[in-house]
């Protein structure tokens, strides 16, 4: 049976900063949506371009080149191999797409985020 998905409201039911929940899977692809505050590390994907399609709130990726501003609307593929650090100043939602949930480590998940069992300096 066919079911709609309302993305902002499963975006704002997270509970965590910087994890990715799948809500939907489609032509080799898995719809994830997540919430960020602060920045997460820098970091790159090798295996997969990450693509942020903002709900709500504001999001800056910052590039070793320059920042990208994204608002509301705003698609933003960044190709794999390419540094990046996503930045927000109070709480964004957003929507990712790709082939498979990037790791914690490589998803560059800040450290704070991370259950006390699951932080490399506790």
């Amino acid at each position: 049976m066919l079911q709609k998905i309302t993305v902002a409201d499963e975006a704002a039911g997270l509970t965590e900063f910087w994890s990715q929940r799948v809500v939907a899977a489609a032509n080799g692809n898995l719809f994830k949506v997540a919430k960020g505050t602060g920045s997460t590390t820098w970091h790159a994907h090798e295996d997969q371009e990450e693509t942020f399609l903002l709900l709500s709130g504001e999001l800056t990726v910052q590039l070793r080149d320059g920042d990208v501003h994204l608002r509301p609307g705003d698609l933003l593929v960044v190709p794999r191999g390419v540094e990046h650090c996503p930045t927000v100043v109070g709480e964004a939602r957003f929507l990712l797409v790709g082939p498979e949930v990037t790791s914690t480590e490589a998803g560059g998940k800040p450290a704070w985020s991370l259950p006390p069992s699951a932080d490399p300096d506790s």
